[in-house]
């Protein structure tokens, strides 16, 4: 019982050991599992290791201002449909009872389709093409801790976890822009397909449970990712000449910024099988805890339901989750408010957001 409640507690961790990987959604910036929830709790006396490979997918093609969706995107066939497909591949040593070190590999594929960025929103079907990315991301070194003694508080535990984010992704990543039937130009893609942000950031987190009955448990997770860098020098032009609006609002080039998530829910098991119900908030704030916050971002934030289920067969566990989104909100960026100050007119960018992702992996323990 103690080696089962270790492999779906540690389960808890994978929600939020995801690397930073851009914004494809148009504001949410944790692309990797979400993971299995902690339906049961514990840990073991002894070190070990635990692989966690998880695969998330999305599509976001729904444009919103603030929370207004702008439905006539959609109807006139302007929208920009991204799919993102996350493979992150978790490597956690088990050092004692209350100390773990992990590792994220981030594998990424990314798609882009849209006619703004080629032909144009006023050449028709004909003008729409796709970007593609392909490869690392940007990869997380962790350290946990377990705040209490995992052995003796097996009611409930709060678990506190530091890391480093390094910018092994490829955030100039670049690809062809079709101008014209006969002209292509090579430029860095979006930055929501990019493969890294760029930048060097330290995340904090907690995980903790809290067990009512032998099968029915609480969990919460907090996640904090601070990117002291404010530009990463990558132009937003796709290859042209920044306008003379982007140079003078500061949209010219990209941002490296914070995001956090927050998630919190309940479990049932039932043998094998363990069912969750909870909430999550994904975010890219406007402004950065620390450094500064202008060049080109998409933040906001969306809230969804996430109901998710694993099965447990000796050492591997396996889980899926299906966040469906509540709540899409595309806040006024840095450069939005520039430009509102200087003209007078009120400015407000627009974002992509999924209705739902689909989380799925494996957990092994050795």
């Amino acid at each position: 019982m103690i080696l089962k409640s270790f492999i779906i507690s540690a389960c808890i961790l994978i929600s939020m050991l995801q690397p930073f990987e851009g914004y494809s959604q148009g504001c949410v910036a944790i692309r990797g599992s979400g993971g299995a929830s902690c339906s049961l709790t514990g840990t073991s006396d002894s070190t070990g290791w635990l692989i966690n490979v998880n695969n998330r997918y999305f599509k976001s093609y729904r444009h919103y201002v603030g929370k207004k969706e702008q439905h006539e995107r959609t109807e006139n066939g302007t929208e920009v449909i991204n799919h993102t497909f996350n493979t992150d591949i978790l490597v956690q040593r088990q050092l004692n009872r209350s100390w773990a070190v992990a590792i994220v590999i981030p594998v990424i594929s990314n798609s882009r389709s849209s006619l703004y960025e080629h032909g144009g929103n006023a050449a028709g079907p004909g003008a729409r093409h796709s970007t593609h990315s392909f490869g690392l991301g940007d990869v997380r070194f962790i350290a946990f801790k377990w705040l209490r003694d995992p052995i003796t508080a097996s009611r409930w535990n709060v678990q506190a976890g530091l890391g480093i984010k390094l910018p092994t992704g490829d955030y100039r990543y670049q690809d062809y822009f079709h101008r014209n039937d006969s002209l292509q130009v090579l430029g860095p893609v979006d930055q929501s397909i990019q493969l890294g942000d760029g930048g060097t950031g330290i995340s904090a987190e907690l995980n903790a449970f809290y067990r009512f009955t032998e099968r029915i448990s609480a969990y919460a997770n907090v996640f904090y990712l601070v990117n002291p860098r404010e530009q990463n020098g990558v132009s937003t032009a796709r290859g042209g000449v920044p306008t003379a609006a982007q140079l003078a609002y500061g949209s010219n080039v990209m941002s490296v910024p914070d995001q956090y998530m927050l998630r919190a829910g309940f479990n049932v098991a039932m043998n094998r099988f363990s069912f969750s119900a909870g909430a999550r908030k994904e975010c890219i704030p406007a402004t950065d805890l620390i450094g500064g916050s202008n060049g080109f971002r998409r933040p906001g934030y969306i809230v969804t339901i996430e109901p998710g289920m694993t099965f447990q067969v000796r050492q591997l566990t396996l889980y899926a989750l299906l966040p469906v989104a509540l709540v899409k909100n595309r806040t006024q960026s840095v450069p939005d408010r520039i430009r509102t100050q200087k003209t007078g007119i009120y400015a407000h960018g627009d974002a992509a957001f999924a209705d739902y992702a689909l989380n799925a992996g494996a957990v092994i323990r050795f």
